[in-house]
């Protein structure tokens, strides 16, 4: 497998303030802002809302990080590829799914019925908001990581790594600021798929 096919980048505002979409995704080698793809038994689908609501694209200096939408055609891409197989699922899309307000996406509540119809998320990663979060709304974990950077130094920083196993179960390990210099884990099992 080209090593190319093995990074996936998920679209944020901060990563198209200067630059267009087209312009960003051609830097990183990627055909596309919102797609899907199987691993290991895994699907998982990369969402983009970095939309305005009134449905333009984030680029170039054209947006407000608080107005982020999916736009109903991305929405009926994600019902039909959630349809279309039976595997566990991780979501992921920087903006949030789980809050209303400035982070969250105008259409979040649409997007997690598309979601919650399918039975298929283990889990939905995101960001936006810079501070690790974990929620839980109809059985789906809403897991928002924290700011990879802050400022310099490692004090300032955090990651999680994610281990996905054959069974349908997770974890993601959390370090640095992302869980008070501790790791942390989170584990699940896919029961519903």
């Amino acid at each position: 497998e080209p090593a190319a096919e093995k990074r996936h980048f998920v679209l944020g505002n901060h990563c198209i303030w200067t630059l267009t979409k087209p312009q960003f995704l051609a830097t990183v080698g990627a055909s596309a802002a919102h797609y899907s793809f199987d691993r290991n038994g895994w699907h998982f689908v990369i969402l983009d809302a970095c939309y305005r609501a009134d449905g333009v694209s984030y680029g170039a200096r054209n947006n407000d990080w608080t107005d982020t939408d999916i736009p109903a055609a991305q929405q009926e891409w994600l019902a039909a590829d959630l349809r279309a197989g039976k595997t566990p699922t991780i979501v992921f899309v920087h903006q949030r799914l789980d809050v209303t307000g400035v982070y969250g996406v105008k259409t979040a509540p649409k997007v997690r019925e598309i979601m919650q119809k399918s039975a298929r998320i283990a889990l939905v990663l995101q960001g936006h908001s810079h501070k690790y979060v974990r929620n839980v709304i109809e059985g789906i974990p809403y897991v928002t990581l924290a700011a990879m950077i802050e400022g310099s130094g490692p004090e300032n920083n955090a990651y999680a790594v994610l281990d996905l196993h054959a069974n349908g179960a997770y974890e993601l390990r959390r370090f640095r600021n992302s869980s008070s210099n501790t790791a942390r884990m989170i584990t699940a099992p896919i029961s519903a798929c």
